[in-house]
């Protein structure tokens, strides 16, 4: 189990992480979350021991991280580092031996994980003559192979496709599924939703959302209202609580509630004559609630 204390970082007068607490247990996924300069990297930077926080503590298991600990991590970095002159071979075999794994562990391995995330290449082939998606794909086996136990991934989604974007997302479900504690970020909001246990947003460097994608969203009520009867937009634009109302490409009307409770006079009016085909309120999504607590001018 992974536990993040009181975290804090300061550079200057900037204050990168403020007070950040969080525990990823065996066979969780948490999303980490916020806009660029947010705090999320430095963040990762911190439990992997390249940044010393100013106050709290990494522990792993009760323990403080060391050599031997390090072994279980996997690590995607932001910035994608690979060798373009060395071979994709020669390459998984190097990162593996520095998380402590002989070759004769990882060399009978490498053609399955090819396999698995359908790199376009050989094996021989140098990383350099690969696309920069199946070089992308590399440096993520290369955090996966060695089957560590806590995995870190850094805006993993990256420059992917969406067929390579699920490819990724069975290798992290496979990684939970064989108990590894899983934190990654992400600015795509999708991803997070369909992957984690929990998130956390940074603003700031401070934490200003924490619980399970559920929890958050039911905390902002079911102010988002789908509709399709026989009122106009104009006509639900006239009742109390409509901010505003906007129309699907499939002809359903989109209105935007101030209150959960807002609906129920939209409901009856709606109902009058009967059934319609859609009533539904739902929270708005982790998209609009990220932008929404983002700042003025939202990403």
């Amino acid at each position: 189990m992974l536990e993040v204390k009181d975290l804090t970082k300061t550079f200057g007068s900037l204050t990168a992480v403020d007070d950040l607490n969080f525990t990823i247990k065996p066979g969780e996924i948490m999303g980490l979350i916020g806009q660029n300069g947010a705090g999320k990297t430095t963040t990762f930077r911190i439990i992997l021991n390249l940044l010393t926080p100013d106050k709290g503590h990494v522990h792993w298991n009760e323990r403080y991280l060391t050599t031997k600990t390090f072994n279980k991590i996997g690590y995607l970095p932001e910035e994608r580092g690979l060798y373009p002159k060395v071979s994709v071979e020669n390459q998984l075999l190097y990162f593996a031996q520095l998380r402590g794994k002989k070759k004769s562990e990882i060399k009978p391995l490498i053609d399955h994980w090819l396999e698995k995330f359908e790199v376009k290449g050989k094996k021989t082939d140098k990383v350099k003559t690969l696309s920069k998606g199946n070089q992308q794909k590399v440096q993520l086996i290369s955090t996966l192979i060695h089957q560590p136990e806590l995995i870190i991934l850094d805006e993993p989604f990256s420059g992917l496709d969406p067929v390579n974007a699920e490819l990724l997302e069975d290798g992290i479900r496979e990684a939970q599924a064989n108990g590894a504690s899983i934190i990654f970020s992400s600015h795509n909001m999708n991803n997070v939703e369909e992957l984690c246990n929990s998130l956390i947003m940074l603003k700031n460097g401070r934490p200003v959302l924490n619980g399970t994608v559920k929890d958050i969203r039911q905390q902002f009520g079911r102010t988002k209202l789908f509709l399709e009867s026989e009122l106009t937009p104009e006509e639900l634009r006239q009742f109390p609580g409509v901010q505003r109302v906007e129309k699907t490409n499939d002809g359903i009307d989109v209105a935007y509630l101030t209150e959960t409770e807002d609906g129920k006079a939209i409901f009856d009016a709606a109902t009058k004559n009967g059934y319609i085909p859609t009533f539904s309120q739902q929270p708005p999504t982790l998209e609009e609630i990220f932008k929404r607590l983002a700042g003025e001018k939202n990403e």
